[in-house]
């Protein structure tokens, strides 16, 4: 108890204090938080007070700027809204002008579809009145003409087929033309070709001989005692010996070249020999004989050797031997046929045939002529009979049976065999008979081109494919060359015959010459 009382009063005591103190305290701070409170609240209040006259300026601010916005857009409203009207207005005027464009183009269009009624209401009775005048027409016409509406358009027809034929027939000729042309340019070009590429020797053969004598006593010996040695001769060769006045010289004449051939060696024999009588002469024209059989047989082998072919039977090639003694009109035929085979190979080549065939047909096609002065017939015929009992190319046989027209060509052998042999034998100076015409025509041509006025000379050139003309240059200007041209262009063309085309050129030359002294 002592203790108690010992301890327990200052414990006691102590919390009395602190409940003192604790109360004090919390009066202490309720004063003290009551102040804070107090001025929080004012300072609040003042917060809110500006912050409610803050919200009341934005709220004045942004009335009025809602107000004028919306002024504004009203009045762009309005503005717009009034646009639209005036264009409503004016869609309404342009509508309603249209309507009345319309109903005008509607009342026009009744009208119109008034009048085009009444129009086909009277068309109709036109086109009735017509019919039942056509009918009448008609039967009147059939009565007239005989003839029913199917014959008539029956006729009608046939007429315009044939109009439609014979347009088809001129298409046809100007198309035949046009290939006529370009296969003659394309032919041109192709013996062009060929001709350049053979280059060949022509000389002029005659059907007499001469024979130079040492003397003319050697005439009377060779005339005989009596004429026998001359008799002689002529009885064994066929062939005439003319002496006349010609000084140490006898002429033989035979239209048989072999024949002359023979009776020239044998003749030469005998002056050479000095014996002549009638044995030495049938001694020397035996041998002579035999000396020409030799050189024929050496020109076959030497034609065909050229040629380049082979196989020939050894007859045949004979026969071709035999030509190197015939003419025709002055060209000899051997070196004609073997011009023709060359150039028959160059056109078969160019043309793309067999070059071998067109050849071996080109040497053949006139072997007819080594018999015709024994064999009557045509060289063409004897050919032709020569070459199937040789058993020649049926292709060949043909080729000589065509060459001069005496059939149709079927193959392209025969037509170029042919072409071959016109080349060969036209060209200028080849024949006697064609240079004679060459001539006159190169004289023509420059006669032709001196008549002109202001012409000073022509010289006619290029085979007379050309003309060269000197014009005075006083008289003739560069201007007036031309017509010039054409003024002999047109006369030659009128007055001369000539093959392929002739070139005009005229040449205009201006000197000037002075002397230095």
């Amino acid at each position: 108890m002592d203790i108690l009382l010992q301890y327990g009063i200052p414990a006691l005591i102590a919390v009395v204090c602190l409940i003192v103190g604790f109360f004090s305290g919390v009066t202490y701070r309720k004063k003290v938080g009551e102040a804070e409170i107090g001025s929080a609240e004012e300072k609040a209040k003042s917060i809110v007070e500006d912050a409610q006259k803050l919200a009341e300026t934005k709220k004045k601010e942004a009335l009025l700027e809602a107000k004028e916005e919306i002024l504004q857009n009203r009045n762009e409203v309005e503005k717009e809204l009034k646009e639209r009207r005036a264009e409503v207005s004016r869609l309404e005027r342009k509508v309603a002008q249209k309507e009345e464009s319309l109903e005008r183009k509607h009342e026009a269009a009744d009208r119109k579809e008034e009048a085009l009624n009444k129009k086909m209401k009277e068309n109709t009775a036109a086109a009735e009145e017509i019919e039942r005048l056509k009918q009448q027409e008609l039967s009147v016409l059939e009565q007239i003409a005989q003839l029913t509406v199917a014959e008539a358009k029956s006729e009608l027809i046939s007429k315009i087929e044939d109009d439609a034929k014979l347009e088809a027939a001129k298409r046809v000729i100007e198309i035949e033309q046009q290939l006529r042309e370009e296969a003659e340019a394309k032919a041109k070009n192709i013996i062009t070709l060929a001709i350049q590429r053979l280059s060949a020797d022509m000389v002029s053969e005659t059907t007499v001989s001469v024979v130079n004598l040492p003397n003319d006593e050697m005439k009377g010996r060779i005339i005989g005692r009596e004429g026998r040695n001359i008799r002689t001769i002529e009885t064994m060769t066929g062939v005439d010996l003319i002496i006349d006045d010609m000084p140490e010289a006898i002429t033989l004449s035979c239209f048989d070249p072999i024949r002359r051939e023979v009776a020239r060696l044998a003749l030469e024999k005998l002056i050479t020999d000095g014996r002549i009588h009638p044995a030495r002469i049938e001694e020397m024209v035996e041998k002579s004989r035999r000396e020409v059989d030799a050189v024929i047989k050496q020109a076959g082998e030497r034609a065909v050797f050229e040629v380049g072919i082979h196989g020939i039977n050894a007859e045949m090639v004979r026969l071709l031997g035999r030509l190197k003694f015939r003419t025709s009109y002055g060209q000899n035929v051997l070196n004609h046929s073997i011009e023709v085979a060359l150039l028959s190979g160059m056109i078969a080549d160019e043309l793309g045939a067999d070059p071998v065939i067109a050849k071996r047909a080109g040497l053949l096609h006139d072997i007819g002529k080594a018999l015709t002065q024994e064999v009557e017939g045509s060289h063409v015929q004897l050919g032709v009979d020569i070459a199937r009992k040789y058993k020649e190319n049926r292709e060949i046989i043909h080729a000589i049976e065509a060459h001069h027209g005496d059939v149709e060509p079927q193959t392209i052998t025969a037509l170029i065999v042919d072409a071959a042999d016109d080349i060969s034998a036209a060209r200028p100076g080849a024949r006697r008979e064609d240079l004679e015409n060459y001539i006159k025509r190169l004289q023509k041509l420059e006669e032709i081109a001196n008549s002109f006025p202001g012409v000073e000379k022509s010289f006619a050139i290029q085979a007379g494919r050309e003309i060269r003309i000197m014009v005075k240059p006083e008289e003739v200007s560069d201007e007036r060359m031309v017509l010039v041209a054409k003024d002999i262009v047109k006369k030659i063309e009128s007055d001369l015959e000539y093959p392929g085309q002739i070139k005009i050129n005229i040449i205009r030359e201006s000197r000037a010459v002075d002397y230095a002294k």
